[in-house]
């Protein structure tokens, strides 16, 4: 019997005839077949529904900045009248004005563009140093000091207010700046941020390679990590400065209203036996806009900076 009587099927001759099927000739893998989806390389565009619910998202997300610059366009009593006003009045640069004179805005936005800066800064550095060790450094005791820097993320921030009020007075900084800046020089919210980017970012082989070329771990971190970690620490920086800015608790704790941040500044509009809730929303609005114009400038590179570092990845 020879074998020209069967006829012989290879491994996958079963799949004679699907679409977008190719022989692959390459030496030594004659008879394999590499598939190809239909799909594949082709631009997916997004339909109608699609543009319609992410503009009724970014309308209801711009609702609230909408509503604050109404109400502090117009005087209180409309403001208070039911139903409320829909459309801008004309009272919106006298608001400004007077929200600016009264509460000194002027000092409480200087006051926080330094807090905020130098905690933003400062927490990007620390949290990418101590990102970097903890990701590809290998040392003794490494995870259980992850364990603890994750650990006081569960501690509330209230539990600390009376020993670090006492700590502030006594190095004589109370009612100053820096006794709002030094307890939030690093977070442990942002080491584990840059330690998670860190992981998936940046590989072994480049860590050792700095090793083989005689680089120390300053210089590996200086010339290697971060380029790498830029993305994530313009993020990190972003969130950190939207935060520190916003911080009402600590520092209406350790400032007075001689030296306030814009969030302690703001109280003072809202002082008096009767709220002038158009006057508060202008105050408001003034607090908001510098974090807006910030998102505004450097929004575009933080995202684009996002996804360079997603691609690379």
């Amino acid at each position: 019997m020879t074998t020209e009587s069967f006829p012989v099927r290879t491994a996958d001759a079963h799949l004679d005839g699907l679409p977008e099927v190719r022989r692959n000739t390459a030496p030594g893998v004659q008879g394999r077949r590499l598939f190809r989806h239909p799909g594949a390389g082709r631009q997916h565009h997004a339909g109608p529904l699609a543009y319609i619910l992410l503009g009724s998202a970014a309308l209801f997300s711009l609702f609230p900045l909408y509503w604050t610059m109404v109400a502090a366009s117009t005087d209180n009593t409309r403001v208070t009248q039911t139903p409320p006003p829909f459309l801008p009045g004309s009272h919106l640069l006298e608001n400004l004005g007077k929200a600016w004179q009264d509460a000194a805005l002027g000092k409480a936005m200087l006051n926080s563009t330094i807090v905020a800066g130098v905690i933003s800064l400062s927490t990007v550095l620390f949290a990418t140093l101590a990102g970097f060790a903890f990701a590809k450094l290998r040392f003794k005791g490494r995870n259980i000091l992850l364990m603890l820097v994750i650990g006081t993320m569960l501690v509330p921030p209230q539990l600390g207010v009376v020993p670090l009020f006492m700590m502030m007075s006594e190095l004589g900084l109370g009612q100053k700046l820096p006794a709002v800046i030094f307890p939030t020089l690093v977070s442990a919210v942002g080491v584990f941020f840059m330690r998670q980017y860190l992981m998936e970012a940046l590989p072994d082989e480049l860590v050792e390679a700095g090793r083989v070329d005689g680089a120390h771990s300053l210089r590996i971190f200086w010339s290697i990590v971060l380029p790498i970690a830029r993305p994530a620490m313009a993020v990190l920086f972003m969130i950190t400065f939207v935060h520190a800015w916003n911080d009402f608790f600590w520092p209406f704790i350790v400032l007075d209203m001689t030296n306030p941040t814009v969030p302690v500044a703001l109280t003072q509009l809202s002082a008096g036996y009767v709220r002038d809730q158009s006057l508060i929303m202008a105050g408001a609005l003034l607090g908001t806009l510098p974090l807006l114009v910030m998102f505004v400038v450097f929004g575009r590179q933080i995202v684009g900076g996002i996804m360079q570092g997603a691609v690379k990845g």
